[in-house]
């Protein structure tokens, strides 16, 4: 099965890479506000590029997921008041929230990819030739 990406996409996958870049950096070095706001912000552009701007709306404001907006948009409030330890904890916690079912789409995604999906596949396939060899 093949994906095609495109540019708009791209750029979203982009910007969301960025915001994974700025954020640890912003904590590698000692929880850098500027870092972690500059972070968040390219992660919430690259979301709402790469899956719209209508979708991203309603995935933060829908009901079932107000468990984890609400954590997200107060840790990144805490960041911007400069608690960023408090801020990035909500933040994570919010993101895993959110985003889990997405998990599925990833890992297809994910194991398509030449190296990172070989990576993803080995341990299952060591535990698979292991099992053999004992049973």
């Amino acid at each position: 099965m093949v994906y095609e990406i495109s540019e708009t996409k791209k750029i979203g996958i982009g910007l969301i890479g960025f915001a994974i870049l700025f954020s640890f950096l912003g904590v590698i070095l000692f929880f850098d506000r500027g870092l972690l706001a500059l972070g968040n912000l390219f992660f919430l552009s690259g979301v709402g590029i790469l899956l719209g701007w209508q979708s991203t709306w309603q995935l933060f404001t829908k009901k079932l997921y107000l468990k984890g907006s609400i954590p997200f948009f107060v840790g990144l409030f805490l960041i911007f008041v400069r608690w960023p330890i408090v801020g990035i904890i909500l933040e994570i916690y919010g993101a895993i929230v959110l985003f889990s079912g997405f998990g599925p789409s990833i890992k297809v995604f994910l194991s398509h990819i030449p190296v990172v999906g070989w990576l993803l596949q080995y341990p299952f396939q060591l535990f698979d030739h292991l099992r053999r060899l004992i049973g």
